[in-house]
């Protein structure tokens, strides 16, 4: 008796240990992304949900560059941000900028080439489309 329960239990741990877990092995490239406000070279997103990271690579465009720069010395052509990610139903979220009366935050959904931003004013919430990529790609990863 002793030893089934032994032999249910090994059992149980080596499903869950050798079950794939699709979400957390999975890097997804939001790439050629179009923004509504700014001009890119390059804009792309990179979600790596088994880190919990975002990697945002982007060139502004000349016009853009100029924009920017204008007010603020500071600006780079070419940029790389990194923030940390986590999921919600079917949607990825990006960490909150902002206070907490105050925030935004970047949402991914998982099959769809739309960026959306989420801005939260004193609990009134509002979403509007920021960017939409042409391509789509899924690496699973492997161990």
């Amino acid at each position: 008796m002793k030893k089934d329960k032994l032999l249910v239990f090994y059992l149980l741990i080596s499903l869950i240990a050798l079950t794939p877990n699709r979400l957390l092995a999975e890097i997804i490239i939001l790439s050629s992304c179009d923004n509504k406000k700014d001009g890119f070279l390059k804009n792309e997103y990179i979600l790596d949900l088994e880190k919990s990271l975002m990697t945002r690579n982007y060139v502004y465009n000349e016009k853009t560059f100029k924009k920017y720069r204008v007010t603020d010395l500071s600006v780079k052509k070419s940029n790389t941000l990194t923030k940390f990610i986590y999921l919600e139903d079917d949607k990825i979220l990006t960490d909150k900028v902002g206070y907490p009366q105050f925030y935004t935050q970047l949402v991914f959904d998982m099959n769809s080439p739309l960026i959306n931003i989420k801005t939260v004013i004193n609990n009134e919430e509002g979403i509007s489309s920021m960017s939409k990529c042409k391509k789509i790609e899924r690496f699973k990863k492997e161990s």
